[in-house]
């Protein structure tokens, strides 16, 4: 059995939420694939796991004999969402663009998983895991728009997810969601339509073709 870890950390609820939406359309393709699968969801804007404290920090470069009560049960909380990372064979992530960032609670969960001599440096224990990050956005920050140096949330992911935890990274990037909803915005609701359906197309193909992949190392 494969295991998907799922996490959305979008403000919006629902269908309201465009990276919902598309983490979703990923996960029904998902569990087609892998109907006797498992899901590990959390939702970061229902259920905000803590921000790092100095105890949780601390505890995890102390021996576990070492640490204090106050050290122990903070890292207890971390270790929990490590192993989840560290047990699932893809991760699937919602993370819209809030304020040219990701939201406060999807950085809060990463400052728990990250943890250097273990899910970070030179032998991550989730080392090759596929992570499909949603990251959708109000408008458009690609190469040569106005707002292309507002980009602060594909290159941190990709320093994090790739560079540091060593995962299989892969982006959907769902752009210009705001155009429905500003009217100064109306003419590019054309292209928001395009992108959107873009990325229900890659969400569906992402999924099955991950599927494909395990179907061949256990075959």
């Amino acid at each position: 059995m494969v295991t998907l870890l799922h996490i959305d950390s979008s403000v919006l609820p629902g269908e309201v939420s465009s990276s919902r939406s598309i983490t979703n359309v990923f996960r029904k393709a998902w569990e087609e694939q892998h109907p006797q699968g498992t899901v590990i969801y959390r939702d970061l804007a229902a259920d905000p796991v803590p921000h790092i404290t100095a105890a949780a920090w601390s505890a995890g470069f102390t021996a576990p004999s070492e640490r204090t009560p106050e050290q122990s049960a903070a890292f207890a909380a971390r270790e929990k969402l490590i192993e989840e990372l560290e047990q699932a064979d893809a991760v699937l992530i919602g993370a819209p663009m809030h304020n040219y960032s990701i939201p406060s609670t999807l950085k809060a969960w990463l400052d728990n998983v990250f943890l250097m001599g273990r899910t970070a440096g030179e032998a991550p224990s989730a080392q090759g895991t596929p992570v499909t990050v949603v990251a959708s956005r109000g408008g458009s920050y690609a190469p040569g728009t106005p707002r292309e140096g507002f980009e602060f949330v594909l290159n941190y992911l990709e320093a994090v997810f790739k560079g540091a935890l060593g995962l299989d990274l892969d982006f959907i990037v769902p752009e210009l969601t705001m155009a429905p909803r500003n009217p100064a915005m109306s003419e590019l609701v054309p292209l928001y339509e395009a992108s959107r359906e873009r990325a229900f197309e890659e969400a569906a193909g992402m999924a099955k073709e991950l599927a494909e992949r395990f179907a061949a190392k256990t075959a």
